[in-house]
Order: C-alpha cells, then sequence, then structure tokens
C-alpha cells in the first residue's frame, strides 16, 4: 500500500466523521431557508410570552458594566475551573504542579488588583461615591481656617 493510502485507511472515521458535520450543517442551514416563514405582519416580530401582550419597547439600553461583569464571571469561573482540574491531580503534580498554581494564582490576583485599582468595579456613580478623607487631605472651608 502506498503512504497516502494508509494515512486514509488510519484516518478513516475522522474524515467520515467531517463529512458527516459539514453535511449536517448545510441540511440544517438549507432546511431552515426552505421551511421558514417569509410572511410579513404586523405583530409577526413582536415579543410573545404566554398570551400576555408586551408592554413597553423591547430594546433595552444596559450599561456597559453589566458586560464587565460578565466577563468577570467568566474569567474567574475559569479560574476555578482549572484550580479544580489541578486540585485532582495535586499529588501527580507535584510541588512543580503547586508552584505552577501558585503563580496562575498570582497573575490573576494581580489582575484583579488592577481591576480594582482602576475603577472597573465601581458600580456607583461618581456624584454617588463618598470619597475618602485622610487627616493629611482635610478640606477645609474658608470659614473654617479662621
Amino acid at each position: 500500500m502506498s503512504t497516502a493510502t494508509e494515512v486514509i485507511a488510519h484516518h478513516w472515521a475522522f474524515v467520515v466523521f467531517v463529512v458527516i458535520a459539514i453535511g449536517l450543517c448545510l441540511f440544517m442551514l438549507a432546511g431552515g431557508w426552505l421551511l421558514g416563514g417569509r410572511a410579513k405582519a404586523r405583530y409577526k416580530e413582536t415579543p410573545f410570552e404566554s398570551g400576555i401582550a408586551p408592554v413597553g419597547n423591547t430594546q433595552l439600553r444596559l450599561s456597559a458594566k453589566f458586560y464587565l461583569v460578565a466577563m468577570f464571571f467568566v474569567i474567574f469561573d475559569v479560574e476555578a475551573l482549572f484550580l479544580y482540574a489541578w486540585s485532582a491531580s495535586v499529588r501527580e503534580s507535584g510541588w512543580i504542579g503547586f508552584a505552577e498554581a501558585a503563580i496562575f494564582i498570582l497573575v490573576l490576583l494581580a489582575g484583579l488588583v488592577y481591576l480594582a485599582r482602576i475603577g472597573a468595579l465601581d458600580w456607583a456613580p461618581a456624584r454617588r461615591r463618598i470619597p475618602v478623607v485622610t487627616a493629611s487631605r482635610q478640606h477645609h472651608t474658608p470659614s473654617e481656617k479662621q
């Protein structure tokens, strides 16, 4: 047998999987396009929830901070996932694995400290924040200086 035939014979299951996956994707896209509704009506694109008539506008404007918190959640959730996998194999990884996990935690902790320092975790608007007054930076009104 030639080398190309051996490679194909060795990886035939992967090739069949890829062909079926691509074919299934194309079938679903074509089926949705062929069978999908094309009718336009007044209430066709309004939200419908359990027979309750919609009230108000569904186009809500959310603050970017909501998305920022979602990204923080994903980042620290993935951190927990990695640490859980590390804890399952802590005996096999030994002290080298412990050092790597410690470095991983320190890098993420540095990122969290950086986010806190630049104010990315401050939710209150600037007008509602209470300034921290230290003894060396007390503000005096002109009447108090007398």
